[in-house]
């Protein structure tokens, strides 16, 4: 008799959660089990039915878990699995590329993070946020629906009032927009040119359930990659207040040695290229690596805290807390430098 499973999902429109389970379940990579899925309606309702039995696992975006582990941990579930992101990375729905925005050109973004890296990619653009352009436009209140947000900027873009708006790729797929979009990369295709790490736990899937739930279905339907995300971003981020992850761009991703040494070469980041090679020249590892990157910066876009990190998947959990560290220092160090800078003011 085939194993089943009762899967809830939870979706919004940044993170169509329901879309992603139901293409992988219609996929050649679909696990031989008989899965349901129903659509729940929020987090709350999920924990409920999955004490009482009547779901099996949920799937949902990262980011509504953020500040509520320990309800999750008090019904005794845990996050069981990932599936990694397929469309991370914010774009920019406007005519023009950034670098060809009008002087004082008017850029809308919800992220904190997009928004200085705006500024630091391009001087002189006006970027802000919703609320703050309503409140000076005198605009009234703004839309609670994301749905509704992008509606009420689209029709500001279309009357010229504004220039562009960032939003995230499932949305403007979903709305089927007709201007053209940009999209902020993390890695330029020149040297040089301005690269855009997404906000934390962009487009993430995680997989809750009970804790005595078989690991071994589970792995039929995590994904390694999604997990290696999940684990990253949890630890950098996941003990900060909602405002502070808003100021935090991160990417973690699985990379192989051959992709990395072109980026290098590319790049001409000789410590990179040199760093996977013996004393004899011979690469020295095959297996898959991860990649970390993570950067703050401040509201003007004019100073960048950022770690990139590249270690072996074995030795994740160990870099992952050595990283922290590491960044924790950075942050530390940050701080001490702006006050020394205002006591000389």
């Amino acid at each position: 008799m085939m194993e089943r499973i009762m899967l809830g999902t939870i979706a919004t429109p940044s993170c169509p959660v329901a879309d992603y389970m139901s293409r992988f379940l219609d996929s050649g990579d679909a696990p031989d089990i008989d899965i349901d899925t129903i659509n729940v309606e929020n987090f709350e309702i999920a924990l409920e039915k999955l004490q009482n039995g009547d779901l099996d696992l949920v799937a949902l975006p990262a980011y509504l878990l953020h500040g509520k582990l320990l309800a999750m941990k008090s019904a005794d579930c845990d996050v069981l699995g990932a599936r990694t992101p397929r469309q991370p990375n914010p774009v920019l729905v406007s005519e023009n590329k950034i670098n060809y925005q009008p002087k004082s050109a008017i850029i809308l973004a919800e992220s904190g993070i997009t928004r200085h890296q705006l500024r630091r990619s391009r001087k002189g653009l006006r970027v802000l946020s919703l609320e703050a352009f309503a409140r000076i436009s005198e605009l009234g209140e703004v839309p609670e629906g994301e749905a509704e947000r992008v509606a009420w900027m689209e029709a500001l873009r279309e009357s010229g009032t504004i220039d562009g708006y960032i939003i995230p790729r499932p949305i403007y797929s979903a709305l089927n927009l007709n201007e053209r979009r940009h999209a902020l990369l993390p890695d330029p295709h020149k040297r040089g040119d301005s690269h855009f790490l997404p906000p934390a736990y962009s487009d993430l899937v995680i997989i809750i359930g009970r804790r005595l739930f078989p690991y071994s279905t589970m792995e039929k339907i995590s994904e390694v990659e999604g997990e290696s995300i999940w684990h990253v971003q949890n630890h950098f981020v996941g003990s900060l207040s909602i405002e502070d992850v808003d100021d935090v761009g991160i990417m973690v991703r699985h990379r192989h040695i051959a992709a990395i040494m072109k980026q290098a070469e590319v790049e001409k980041d000789l410590t990179m290229e040199q760093a996977f090679h013996n004393t004899e020249g011979e690469v020295t590892e095959g297996n898959v690596l991860v990649e970390i990157r993570i950067e703050s910066l401040s509201s003007d876009g004019s100073r960048t805290i950022a770690m990139n990190r590249v270690t072996p998947h074995a030795d994740l959990p160990h870099s992952t807390i050595s990283a922290g560290k590491d960044w924790v220092v950075l942050l530390r160090n940050a701080v001490i430098s702006d006050i020394d800078f205002l006591k000389q003011q």
